[in-house]
């Protein structure tokens, strides 16, 4: 099996909701392991929230969450933005529209980049900044 680089988005107990929210957005099959199934919880009150959580897409797109305990320092936020590419425009804008509804916000609109792609930037409602850039066919620099 060939290295694959997958994000892994850490949450404060919305993990579950988010995760639901990513399969609406993208499809795929959601694996959701919580602490109580590996009798991990750190008391009654962490044990439904999810230990670790996997959407694998059809496209091949593989996302990880889970919720951080309570015992851990949680810091949400921008640190990172996870970017989406490639040539199918409709299904782009798709996910676009999707993940910057309801309570997302729309940062930068799908508009036509100086690059010569259309290029956009969301931030959905669990606060994940995305990044999205459709190749307009123009040939990819050699290394």
């Amino acid at each position: 099996m060939p290295t694959v680089l997958n994000p892994y988005i850490s949450f404060r107990d919305n993990a579950r909701d988010a995760m639901n929210f990513y399969q609406s957005v993208f499809g795929g099959q959601l694996a959701l392991s919580t602490f109580a199934d590996f009798q991990a919880s750190e008391g009654p009150a962490e044990a439904e929230k999810i230990m670790h959580a996997m959407l694998t897409t059809t496209q091949g797109l593989v996302l990880m969450g889970a919720d951080t305990p309570n015992s851990m320092e949680y810091h949400p936020g921008s640190a990172i933005s996870i970017s989406l590419s490639g040539d199918d425009e409709v299904e782009l804008r798709g996910y676009f529209e999707k993940l910057s509804a309801d309570g997302g916000a729309v940062t930068v609109p799908m508009e036509k980049a100086p690059w010569g792609d259309v290029f956009g930037m969301c931030t959905d409602r669990f606060g994940v900044a995305w990044l999205f850039n459709v190749n307009a066919g123009q040939p990819t620099p050699a290394p």
